[in-house]
């Protein structure tokens, strides 16, 4: 039986700057000064107004909202985009799409 041995050319490096990172993280973590939790109305219609502040409309329950738009369009767009990528990367060089679920050696 060999008996363990620790490796001599060790880079501690990469620890120190995560212990760093760490350290960073966290004082800013429990420096932060965080508002009290505001609650949403009762009487609120809380799915409603998520779809609401998503088109940029006006709330009909009277709650402030910010709008999305711009991000929801933005969300969207990347998303289109990196349906076309994954398109073009499941293309062969004949034109057709392979099928994702046979496994084997037809290329």
């Amino acid at each position: 039986m060999t008996r363990f041995r620790f490796a001599e050319d060790l880079n501690v490096l990469p620890g120190l700057v995560a212990l760093a990172l760490f350290v960073v993280m966290a004082a800013a973590f429990l420096g932060a000064n965080l508002p009290d939790p505001a609650g949403y109305p009762a009487d609120a219609t809380l799915i409603t107004d998520i779809g609401y502040s998503l088109f940029d409309f006006t709330a009909e329950s009277g709650v402030p909202t910010e709008g999305f738009l711009a991000a929801f369009e933005l969300i969207d767009l990347v998303l289109v985009a990196a349906l076309v990528g994954a398109v073009l990367l499941a293309k062969r060089e004949d034109g057709s799409i392979g099928n994702p679920l046979q496994w084997g050696d037809d290329e």
